[in-house]
């Protein structure tokens, strides 16, 4: 039956005029209804002979003008049953113009024959309440029927929201409303005292999370929802524990990021690490950053990539002119194309397939467009594949950022800011040597006399989520039953999320004058080992016991540790507390031009072994890897076999 109900409300919506036609008599109903209420109320319901008359001969007339109103003002296109707050705003301001023009009619004509002015005023009254309480009738009955229609047999699980702030209090509502999602919410809890005993939506806030346990037997859930978007990492991973100890299966809403880019508390997802990662919200001095994006043209390479999606992500918020998207791989383009263009981005977004490699190509773009600020994430970014090819990574890392620095200053480009990493401290892989040459470069080039260019680096670790991030890897592992690899246990690794990277990457360039290598504020180093028995955790598995933790030594070029600077380099403040610059005196470009072309000339002539030491040259504390050898720094000095 319900099913029934449902299916002659589909094909109302769906048919335009039918819709229209039961708008038309719906708001002519209710227009007449207050006019002759009104009337009553005035006369308290005893009309005389003659107000009669000035009712009728005025109703011929007010109801087909409000109509006319309503129809200006977009009443009659939309959805019937889909009726909210703009839309009760614009048919206030509707009823209110019509009372207005009935009031002036009334002092022109003094009084005659327009209704009293009590009578206008009721029938205001009146006319809104009984529109936009029977529109949202509409909506609710519309909502009943589809989640009736919806639901299944089975009876709806059991939830307990965890947080009783606005979060919560949004999500119980929606959970309410919204019965088809087969979630009734049954309780709140929450570590504010003050909260405790009192009510949300008629829902009880029975204690803290830590009262779950003692509550299973005297209110069993079948699930739980962490909805604290603000909370610290540290408390989250607490609730975790207790949950799991207490065997209920959790989810949590949306981040502050998530919330803020357009999902809805609703939209509950899995725990994931970032989330338990114990790392503080940043905060940003967006006016600053919009200073120098709005309304400019910028372009980003590797805009495919994990960090160049985001890029393109947060920088279309602050409304660029235009925002080139600069990639070599067309399926990466296309997805981040498509997101940007469901965000509504899609008018200043122009993607471009192009590799940083093809000089040509390149000044074509810079030329044509002539972008005012140019996020370098293009780069090969594997420290093991590197260390086999270290070639290809100088081709793309170095070679490639050093090209496109050129072409920018020479077109005018205002702030080039290359994305570099942590692995270019004192580097041990090709990859981190790689990047340490860009760096070398930019500040060479930066301070030319020909240059105009503000030229910036910025050095952070690992991201979460990118698609060379561990995380992805244990989880594929995790699924399979085990083992989780890990390459040594006391590996350390400082760790970010890409958003929270990105937004910093942001922020240092609306810092930048020209030279500077900024450094990410990247926290605490985390374990590799305890990220993996975290992953395992979640997954509701134990480490060691259900999964096994195996470990296969360090990879060629990798560390044990991250650093924050090398020997010769000062770290100084700025006016972002996560944000540090280096200090150090840049290189002579006629040098660094001199290497870099000697580097090229090697390439295809040396083995691995012997480029790597023409990069040692260059870079003194580079402690390169040689196979059959291992890795020997500068003086010769053999480190060790890997």
């Amino acid at each position: 039956m319900w099913n029934q109900y449902n299916q002659i409300f589909v094909v109302m919506e769906r048919s335009r005029y039918l819709r229209m036609l039961v708008i038309l008599i719906l708001y002519t109903s209710m227009l007449t209804l207050s006019f002759w209420t009104a009337y009553q109320f005035r006369f308290d319901f005893q009309i005389p002979a003659d107000e009669w008359s000035v009712f009728k001969f005025n109703i011929l007339w007010f109801v087909p003008f409000k109509l006319v109103v309503m129809l200006s003002i977009g009443q009659f296109a939309g959805l019937l049953s889909f009726f909210s707050i703009p839309d009760m705003r614009r048919l206030f301001y509707g009823l209110a113009a019509t009372s207005v023009v009935m009031m002036v009619l009334w002092y022109y004509n003094g009084g005659n024959p327009i209704p009293p002015r009590s009578v206008i005023l009721s029938d205001f009254i009146l006319a809104f309440v009984g529109l936009s309480g029977s529109r949202l009738i509409f909506r609710l009955m519309r909502e009943y029927l589809k989640t009736v229609s919806q639901a299944t047999e089975e009876e709806a699980r059991r939830i307990g929201i965890i947080g009783a702030g606005d979060a919560g209090a949004t999500l119980a509502r929606e959970l309410m409303i919204k019965r088809g999602l087969g979630m009734q919410p049954v309780a709140f809890f929450d570590d504010d005292k003050g909260k405790w005993r009192s009510r949300v939506h008629n829902i009880p806030v029975v204690g803290p999370p830590e009262s779950i346990p003692l509550q299973k037997t005297k209110l069993p859930l079948d699930e739980a929802v962490i909805a604290m978007p603000t909370a610290p990492a540290k408390r989250i991973a607490e609730i975790v524990k207790i949950l799991q100890s207490s065997h209920i299966k959790f989810t949590t809403v949306p981040s502050l990021d998530q919330l803020a880019t357009g999902k809805v508390v609703t939209q509950v997802r899995e725990v994931d690490i970032m989330d338990l990662l114990g790392r503080e919200p940043v905060h940003l001095k967006k006016e600053s950053i919009r200073d120098y994006l709005q309304k400019k043209i910028i372009l980003v390479t590797g805009a495919g990539g994990s960090i160049g999606q985001e890029l393109c992500r947060q920088i279309a918020e602050f409304h660029p002119k235009h925002l080139l998207l600069v990639e070599q791989s067309e399926v990466q383009l296309f997805q981040i194309e498509q997101e940007l263009i469901e965000l509504n981005h899609g008018r200043i977004i122009q993607p471009l397939i192009a590799d940083i490699l093809d000089l040509p190509r390149m000044r074509q773009i810079l030329g044509h467009y002539g972008p005012a600020v140019l996020f370098h994430a293009a780069a090969h970014k594997h420290v093991p594949m590197m260390e086999k090819q270290p070639g290809e990574a100088l081709k793309n890392n170095s070679f490639g950022t050093a090209r496109l620095a050129d072409l920018a200053s020479e077109c005018g480009v205002e702030r080039f800011v290359l994305i570099s990493t942590d692995k270019a401290i004192n580097p041990t892989s090709v990859m981190g040597a790689s990047k340490r040459l860009a760096e070398l470069y930019i500040q060479a080039l930066q301070s030319s006399k020909s240059n105009f260019t503000r030229f910036m680096a910025v050095r952070f670790g690992n991201v979460l989520g990118s698609s060379g991030s561990v995380v992805p890897i244990f989880k594929r592992q995790i699924a399979a039953g085990g083992p989780v690899t890990v390459t040594h246990a006391d590996v350390t690794r400082f760790f970010m999320t890409i958003p929270e990277a990105v937004g910093l990457v942001l922020q240092s360039g609306a810092q930048g004058t020209g030279g500077e290598i900024f450094v990410l504020d990247m926290g605490q180093p985390i374990k590799i080992v305890d990220l993996a028995r975290s992953l395992i955790e979640l997954s509701g598995l134990k480490p060691d016991r259900d999964i096994e933790i195996r470990y296969t030594g360090l990879r060629p070029g990798e560390k044990l540790y991250e650093e924050l600077r090398h020997g010769g380099e000062n770290l100084a403040a700025t006016n972002h507390p996560k944000i540090l610059r280096l200090i150090c005196k840049p290189g002579s470009l006629e040098e660094v031009q001199a290497a870099l072309k000697e580097l090229e000339a090697a390439i295809y002539r040396l083995n691995s072994n012997e480029i790597k030491m023409l990069m040692q040259k260059v870079i003194p504390e580079y402690t390169p890897y040689f196979e059959n050898k291992g890795a020997v720094k500068g003086n010769g000095e053999l480190v060790g076999k890997y």
